[in-house]
């Protein structure tokens, strides 16, 4: 009997000790044998700046059970997964480095649970709005935007009070950094006008009306400038702690009668002012992105060096620069378009149609956010973004 009970406790102690040793394996990322070089060649600290890795890249069928880890201090990085094509399954993994000037990082890929995952808060988020009409909205922690869709063109065409006829973007004046969307709508919905005051975390005080707002397009032909109509179609793709990303389709608009097509995706990355147009168009072999000037009382700089554009101005009792910066590859010039008609009082950065891709990105900074003390603090700014989206962080992939 004592040899039997010395036995089972034996096997039971072996057990135990099994098991605890499963459970700390089970909490500690496990190599899989690929590394991932991220270089700055830049001599400034890049941090801000959306790493993609697809799936096709890492060679693994999913993404749900990768992390990223430094392999230098073994810190696992935030992630981020995205469907882009909305089949359910994961097709890149995003993350943003930390990397010194001139230098470079290195990064494993480990499997992990879902529970080892670093998690962070959605500041990255955009949705379609149906209690407002059909606007679709989108922000970081920074900066907030919106668009308008067909039912308010609608109610314009039709009379009907409470419409918008718009393809401008409209800005969203935020100076806190958490999520304000579902907030300040819901605010609007039980006091109608609530979002055009300054309860705190800003306001939408920003006119678009038929002009270009931050960033919308319009195609140029003799002295004339054209734009669409609203969005007809509208897709969220992510959102997230890194990226929210969606897709608008325009219905089809004319340019004195030669036929356009476009669509676009839009994207915003937590930390930057700036949100990435990408634009699928044809019938047109250049494009232009528009800045409203408003009261025509401020200041249009423009840099064809570091192929930017800005407009600071006075704007209500505080100051507000909206700008666009366009890769050096496709960049053509600016104008600073001036009309007596309402809203049609632009700058426009040019740009040339790539196999019916255009890429440029657009947005602002408002004084009472904190963000940029002068026009010179955010000039200097868009010289460094126009640094960054010209001279990209390269990444290596190493498969192992």
């Amino acid at each position: 009997m004592n040899n039997s009970k010395y036995i089972v406790m034996k096997t039971l102690s072996f057990s135990v000790f099994a098991l605890g040793v499963m459970l700390l394996n089970s909490c500690v990322p496990k190599e899989k044998g690929t590394t991932i070089t991220v270089k700055n060649e830049l001599g400034f600290e890049r941090t801000f700046e959306t790493v993609v890795l697809s799936k096709s890249e890492l060679n693994v069928e999913d993404l749900n059970v990768l992390g990223i880890k430094d392999k230098e201090t073994g810190e696992l990085q935030l992630t981020q997964l995205v469907d882009n094509d909305g089949d359910g399954i994961m097709d890149d993994i995003l993350f943003q480095p930390s990397i010194a000037g001139n230098s470079e990082k290195v990064y494993d890929i480990v499997s992990i649970t879902e529970a080892e995952k670093p998690k962070a808060e959605e500041l990255c988020y955009s949705r379609f709005v149906p209690e407002r009409t059909d606007d679709y909205t989108w922000e970081n922690n920074k900066v907030a935007f919106r668009m308008y869709g067909p039912r308010a063109q609608q109610m314009i065409e039709e009379d009907i009070p409470g419409g918008t006829l718009s393809s401008g973007v409209d800005a969203w004046l935020k100076k806190v950094e958490y999520p304000i969307i579902n907030n300040w709508y819901k605010k609007e919905m039980e006091n109608q006008g609530a979002y055009h005051l300054d309860s705190g975390e800003g306001l939408d005080n920003f006119h678009v009306g038929q002009s270009r707002g931050v960033g919308g397009v319009a195609i140029k032909k003799g002295d004339s400038y054209y734009f669409s109509k609203n969005y007809t179609k509208w897709k969220t793709i992510t959102t997230g702690p890194i990226r929210t990303s969606f897709y608008l389709e325009i219905g089809d608009w004319d340019v004195d009668g030669n036929p356009i097509k476009e669509s676009k995706i839009i994207s915003l990355d937590l930390g930057s002012n700036f949100s990435k147009f990408e634009v699928t168009i044809s019938g047109t072999d250049t494009l232009s992105a528009g800045l409203t000037l408003h009261e025509k009382d401020g200041v249009v700089n423009e840099n064809n060096n570091d192929a930017w554009v800005s407009y600071w101005q006075p704007h209500a009792d505080s100051e507000l620069a909206t700008a666009i910066v366009v890769p050096k590859t496709t960049f053509i010039g600016f104008e600073n378009y001036d009309s007596e008609v309402a809203d049609l009082s632009n700058a426009y950065a040019h740009m040339k149609v790539d196999n019916n891709k255009v890429v440029y990105y657009a947005g602002f900074t408002w004084k009472e956010s904190g963000q940029f003390k002068s026009q010179a603090e955010w000039e200097s700014y868009l010289g460094t973004f126009s640094e960054q989206i010209n001279t990209p962080l390269a990444v290596k992939v190493i498969l192992k």
